[in-house]
């Protein structure tokens, strides 16, 4: 590794002086609980080893160093001022297909909120080290797109980004379905039931941890739905249970089912899984007036479910604070003696999105863009959550 670092730290010596317009390395500060590859990751700087190694060498770091929290680290990440024309003429290249890949990293930062705005607005374009200075070898992963049908035929083909998560494996389990749509209320002549959106979002989550290729079984399924772009999503009583299993009406049967199955899987990949969790994902139904966070639950006495869900808080709580500076949060962490999470092999965490019945919580369910930000955000803290185990 020494012997790379040297080979990198040379060309960045050798480009830095023809790139005229390229500013010092980005500078950050990292999160609690961040290590290395969930700080490269945040970055989508993670894909290549020539990052992480330039990452350690900038920072002076050791690969098994941990992270300081309030400290500022560089990273292998270039700022050019972009004055306008093409990214080439900014980078002082003649590579187009570099300059895309440039522009489509630096807009999926800006989607995802890393990057508060793009650089023809900025001024400011970000380059990562590995279109700079770190020769591509084949041991660098190659993205590419494969199809899941369950997420229905606007969303079924995923672009696989990375394999950060890799041999984790994740149970997901919507609450309810079949002959029981869980929660219930009446908004504007509709029916909103738990079951159908607790589902949407569950799938959204499927899809963002198999794009960094995670395993994922979609526990309870319907065939028919796949993600919808609607606020009012209708629903009915065809879910079956993996694999195409009829669900129960009796309470205790369904729940009995699902572990069953969910333990027979997790005995299944645990030979070579690096990690395996479950995440049950439901809607609270409370008093019309009374308005509650994202909260949510672990076994009592199970550390590592309490440790995933103080991650998905606090990762929540941050992004409120982003994006809703003045909301405030008050999402919790409680234990809970639940039957599937009593009987459930993985560690698990229970989720409860808000309040069915009340007008405000329900902006969070119905607007399909709300359902994506929540899909998304819950990505991030499971993300986190298994960096942290994976570097421990």
């Amino acid at each position: 590794m020494v012997g790379k670092l040297k080979t990198h730290l040379l060309a960045v010596l050798l480009l830095a002086s023809i790139a005229g317009t390229a500013q010092t390395n980005l500078v950050v500060e990292v999160n609690k609980g961040d290590g290395i590859q969930t700080l490269l990751s945040r970055y989508k700087l993670h894909q290549s080893n020539c990052n992480l190694d330039s990452f350690l060498a900038l920072n002076k770091l050791g690969p098994t160093d941990y992270l300081i929290l309030e400290k500022k680290y560089k990273l292998p990440l270039k700022v050019y001022d972009y004055k306008g024309g093409t990214i080439r003429e900014t980078m002082g290249i003649n590579d187009y297909d570099k300059a895309l890949r440039v522009q489509k990293f630096n807009e999926a930062l800006v989607e995802s909120g890393v990057k508060a705005s793009g650089y023809k607005d900025d001024k400011k374009l970000w380059v990562p080290y590995h279109e700079l200075f770190c020769v591509p070898t084949t041991s660098d992963f190659k993205s590419y797109t494969m199809k899941i049908p369950i997420l229905g035929k606007d969303y079924e083909e995923i672009t696989v980004e990375d394999e950060t998560l890799k041999g984790c494996v994740y149970y997901l389990i919507s609450g309810h379905g079949g002959p029981d749509p869980g929660a219930m209320t009446k908004k504007d002549g509709n029916f909103l039931c738990e079951d159908e959106y607790a589902y949407d979002v569950t799938l959204r989550l499927a899809r963002n941890l198999l794009s960094h290729g995670a395993k994922v079984y979609v526990i309870v399924r319907d065939e028919n739905d796949g993600i919808r772009d609607q606020e009012y999503l209708g629903y009915d009583k065809d879910e079956v249970v993996w694999f195409k299993q009829k669900i129960p009406a009796n309470q205790v049967r369904r729940l009995k089912q699902r572990t069953t199955v969910v333990n027979e899987l997790h005995e299944k990949e645990k030979a070579t899984a690096k990690l395996q969790k479950m995440i049950c994902i439901h809607v609270d139904s409370r008093s019309v007036g009374e308005k509650i966070d994202i909260f949510f639950y672990h076994f009592p006495g199970s550390t590592s479910g309490k440790e995933t869900a103080d991650t998905l808080l606090q990762t929540i709580d941050a992004k409120y604070k982003e994006h809703q500076k003045n909301r405030g949060y008050k999402g919790v962490v409680k234990a809970r003696d639940l039957y599937v999470l009593r009987e459930s092999k993985p560690s698990a965490v229970y989720i409860e999105l808000g309040n069915i019945t009340n007008e405000f919580d329900q902006k969070r369910i119905l607007i399909p863009d709300n359902r994506q930000a929540i899909a998304n955000w819950l990505f991030l803290g499971v993300q986190k959550d298994a960096f942290r185990i994976l570097e421990e």
